[in-house]
């Protein structure tokens, strides 16, 4: 064989290496059927009703009980090395459902492994994330210590949290008879910047993204609720109000009788409302300051409100029910756990399931159905379970009166996470309200006005709304740190980790379209994984296929 012959063989063996290397371990078009074209033949096997494919759009998700599932694998196992996922994902512009999980291998027992999800979560009063891109893993690592951000300009309660547009937002309640609620940004560290007062009245009770603008609801709350001194500050709320920046306010109407915001939620496009005090009332926005009178579930106030699987569903401080909402009529749902229960406070959806936190035994039930409350179990020997939220795989829940946090962790079993309020000398304290921003689980407080942040395991977050439509959708895991890519660019990076500490073979099946969250709503197609962190100049290249 002579020398040119021997050079060019070797320069195609060495090609092909080199290309198959490149190559992701496994991929599933999803155009026609459920089949990995990668070269392990890992298919993936569908759960729920019968799935519809599209050669151009891939498949559907209804987001109730379509997934698919991958059996474990060795090379699914990835252990502490680098990798890469991709995936091709569409929206609709208006749901009446949460987004859900794109990707997980997650152990929820073991709590390892990792997760890709989209998360929309409503947070007590507020919409506290809107299509929040989240891409987080774990090995059991959760931080030992809360992170405290300071009190929030002059509040005593902060009553809401927000992301919107990067930043996260925060609504305060202030005591003083010459004190009015404020929205504050935060800006990193103990630093809040004040947005301004929207109104006159003692607190920012609410918040909830529409169509890519922040509105806020604001109310005079009566701080007797919370066994402290009455404000004195005699102005009503009950007005919504939009941000444009830089203290900037669009007034967007006054509730008809009401004085306080109960709860905002965003369903089918709409921004509804609820009036936190009797006459109880609500409503659905129409723009400018119109808003339209809705009927009421048998005449009980609507407050904490989330939207799940077609309907909009509601808790009421009237009486320890659930209601749920499918645009025109309402339906009972049934008393939540035991007689003594009286209210009912928060909503999370976790593995696909709706739970609700309550007043007065502090425990956490689960919907099974109409008239069906499954006991989840106390948080310690709390009365109240008030923001709820599913953080990297694990649902967490903020309790009164000693302002703890718990985590889940199974059946009903809850976990305290450490204490976020330590004011001495009074009878409540209150882990009210969440959000995740920058990766990060934040929780805001009463009395003492702060807010204060956990993280469980490594994430990161892209702390914008990701837009309706197509988009095309990387995360890795790079050495120290973990990056996402939207439509080929880089757009949110990880504060750095320790690697050896991130062990996360699993024997956990890959799950597409489903994860701790919810059954993702919306396509998919073109599902990658790598067992590398590819350069982003190759991710610009895969979204451009």
């Amino acid at each position: 064989m002579s020398l040119t012959i021997r050079v060019l063989l070797l320069v195609i063996v060495s090609w092909s290496v080199s290309s198959a290397a490149d190559q992701p371990i496994a991929h599933w078009p999803l155009r026609r059927d459920t089949k990995d074209a990668g070269p392990l033949g890992l298919h993936a096997k569908p759960h729920g009703g019968e799935l519809l494919f599209s050669a151009t759009d891939g498949v559907k998700f209804d987001g109730r009980d379509d997934w698919l599932e991958v059996p474990a694998h060795s090379k699914l196992k990835l252990g502490t090395k680098d990798f890469t996922v991709s995936v091709w994902l569409h929206t609709d512009k208006h749901l009446d459902d949460v987004p859900g999980d794109l990707l997980s291998q997650f152990d929820s027992d073991k709590r390892r492994g990792w997760n890709l999800s989209l998360k929309s979560h409503s947070v007590t009063a507020s919409q506290a994330n809107t299509r929040t891109l989240h891409f987080g893993i774990d090995q059991d690592r959760l931080e030992s210590k809360w992170t405290d951000h300071g009190q929030v300009g002059n509040g005593m309660f902060v009553k809401a949290l927000a992301v919107f547009d990067g930043q996260l937002f925060a609504g305060t309640c202030e005591q003083g008879k010459d004190q009015a609620g404020h929205v504050y940004r935060f800006g990193g560290g103990q630093k809040w910047i004040d947005c301004g007062s929207p109104a006159p009245c003692n607190a920012v009770s609410a918040f909830a993204e529409v169509d890519g603008k922040l509105y806020v609801g604001v109310s005079k709350y009566r701080l007797g609720g919370s066994a402290l001194k009455e404000s004195e500050n005699p102005n009503l709320g009950g007005r919504i109000f939009r941000y444009d920046g830089d203290g900037k306010w669009i007034d967007c109407g006054q509730l008809p009788e009401a004085e306080g915001i109960g709860g905002f939620a965003v369903f089918r496009g709409k921004l509804h409302a609820g009036s936190l005090y009797k006459p109880a009332g609500f409503f659905r926005y129409e723009g400018d300051q119109k808003w339209t009178t809705l009927p009421l579930p048998n005449g009980k106030r609507v407050e904490a409100m989330c939207v799940h699987n077609g309907q909009l569903f509601a808790s009421s401080y009237d009486e320890a029910h659930i209601f749920r909402f499918d645009g025109e009529t309402w339906t009972d749902c049934g008393q939540v756990g035991e007689a003594e229960n009286t209210q009912t406070y928060s909503f999370a959806i976790h593995h696909g399931k709706m739970y609700v936190g309550t007043w007065r035994t502090g425990k956490v039930f689960r919907y099974d159905g109409d008239n069906q409350w499954a006991d989840c179990g106390r948080l310690g020997e709390e009365l109240e379970v008030m923001g709820m939220l599913v953080h990297n795989g694990g649902l967490f829940a903020g309790s009164l009166p000693l302002a703890e946090v718990f985590r889940f962790d199974g059946k009903d079993r809850w976990a305290s996470v450490g204490r976020v309020d330590l004011t001495p000398d009074v009878k409540f304290r209150r882990a009210w309200t969440m959000a995740e921003y920058q990766g990060r689980l934040f929780v805001g407080t009463l009395p003492s006005g702060r807010v204060l942040s956990i993280a469980a395991g490594a994430n990161v977050t892209h702390d914008r709304s990701l837009p309706t439509g197509w988009h095309h959708v990387a995360a890795q895991r790079a050495g120290r740190e973990l990056k996402l890519f939207i439509d080929g660019k880089s757009v949110a990076t990880s504060v750095p980790f320790e690697p050896s500490q991130f062990d996360l073979s699993t024997e956990a099946p890959l799950r597409i379209g489903f994860g701790p969250t919810d059954s993702f709503h919306g396509r998919l197609r073109d599902v990658r994984i790598w067992d590398r962190a590819l350069p982003a100049e190759e991710i610009a290249q895969e979204q451009s296929r």
